[in-house]
């Protein structure tokens, strides 16, 4: 895919059964791929093209099949891997025209009016908007991130569309039983919010109060006179991307490893707010273990009545402690009995062997068991009735992108650390009294 190619606005796709039936060729040209006994590298680039055409949601789930493991057949693993991750950053790109446009539209300025200098080539591209360089007229080095034109309308369609695959599956097979509307419902709400750069502006200063003065961790400051729904105007960051990250020396990956640790937990269990879209292009990597954060447009509050019993879950594991384990899982997923209850016990007991087992190698085998033991578990309760089973609470659906994003970064990052002393350092006695 060409880093360089500005497509003109009017090339995004936004009719919703234009968006549905490309959606569709797509997975079944992959599909049927996935049978064959080639190396799948051409049909993996054409789903690469088409799902970054796409843009929106679609964009969203070809970055999920570039780095989470266990999705796609090991054989086929790389050539996906390699063309979908072009979608973390190097999604097709809105043409200059178009970005000026837009950001006139919100300020009612032109841009030059706004910035001392604006770099046109952007930077970045991905599902909802790209990222330009600029300076402002106080000659502050910084980051715009623009919406593409039309994608508002693009990713009402692609959850229209949702919905009715929700209904006809909801037809055929139980599915029912897992209430899958709930569980679109509540997608639908955080990818809408995506859409909003007011909302993820005072998320991204939210998160940056939670580690206010904890050098490892920076979440880029936001300068909110130059920000609006739809322009997103941060502190200019720099740092090693991914792939550079997983190359580093050993010492170097086990800092990052521990300060993901710590990012991820200590938001969900001291500040209760998860950023739910935990994809590599969201990091980067700085000597001795300090990470930037980057993109808070997805994140899922978590009540605090599970966040109470969220952090007892984890002091538990941590603590070898089995039995208070257990039924601390058994209060956080309201679990009723049953072989369900059982399933659902070993499963997220799995789950915490980074804490149980601590130091523990968080490796691509043991992402892509978690994803097999999760299979199991649909279809053996997709239809069985009086074994016990009970949906996830809601509020809870996204935090599954721990186990199925989250650790498929760290896996990659492939050292092992202790987990168990990074949680120490924010989980205290004074927080479970």
């Amino acid at each position: 895919m060409n880093r360089r190619t500005f497509l003109p606005k009017n090339k995004l796709p936004s009719g919703r059964f234009t968006r549905m039936s490309s959606l569709i060729a797509t997975g079944l040209r992959a599909g049927s791929n996935l049978l064959r006994d080639d190396d799948g590298d051409a049909v993996a680039r054409k789903a690469a093209q088409t799902l970054g055409q796409l843009r929106g949601l679609a964009a969203k789930v070809g970055q999920m099949g570039s780095y989470i493991d266990g999705v796609i057949p090991e054989a086929k693993q790389g050539a996906y891997e390699k063309w979908l991750a072009t979608l973390r950053d190097q999604a097709p790109r809105s043409s200059p025209a178009a970005i000026h446009e837009t950001i006139e539209k919100e300020f009612g300025m032109p841009v030059k009016a706004l910035y001392e200098s604006f770099n046109d080539e952007p930077i970045a591209s991905a599902s909802i908007g790209q990222v330009h360089q600029a300076t402002t007229k106080e000659g502050v080095l910084v980051a715009v991130k623009v919406q593409h034109p039309g994608i508002a309308e693009a990713m009402e369609h692609d959850l229209q569309n949702a919905g009715l695959i929700e209904s006809l599956l909801g037809r055929v097979g139980g599915l029912r039983k897992f209430n899958s509307k709930a569980v679109l419902e509540e997608i639908r709400m955080r990818f809408r919010e995506e859409l909003d750069y007011l909302l993820e502006a005072d998320r991204q200063t939210l998160f940056s109060g939670f580690f206010d003065g904890q050098p490892d961790i920076v979440v880029p400051r936001v300068h909110q006179e130059l920000s609006t729904r739809r322009v997103l105007t941060t502190q200019w960051v720099d740092g090693l991307g991914f792939e550079s990250a997983c190359a580093a020396d050993e010492e170097q990956r086990r800092l990052w490893a521990q300060t993901l640790w710590q990012f991820v937990y200590q938001a969900n269990l001291v500040g209760g707010h998860f950023n739910a879209d935990p994809h590599p292009g969201n990091y980067m990597f700085r000597p001795n273990g300090q990470i930037v954060f980057l993109d808070f447009g997805c994140v899922q509050t978590i009540p605090p009545d599970k966040v109470a019993l969220a952090r007892r879950v984890h002091w538990h594991a941590r603590h070898q402690d089995e039995a208070g384990f257990n039924q601390s899982v058994c209060d956080l997923l309201e679990l009723k009995g049953g072989r369900y209850q059982e399933s659902a016990l070993d499963y997220v007991r799995a789950c915490f062997r980074p804490l149980f087992e601590s130091p523990f190698r968080v490796d691509r085998e043991y992402v892509a068991d978690l994803v097999r033991r999760m299979k199991v578990m649909i279809k053996e309760y997709r239809k069985g009735t009086g074994d016990g089973y009970v949906p996830l609470p809601d509020g809870l659906f996204f935090v599954n992108r721990l186990q199925f994003g989250f650790y498929s970064v760290l896996a990659r990052l492939d050292v092992e650390t202790n987990y168990a002393q990074v949680e120490a350092r924010f989980i205290t006695n004074d927080l479970l009294a």
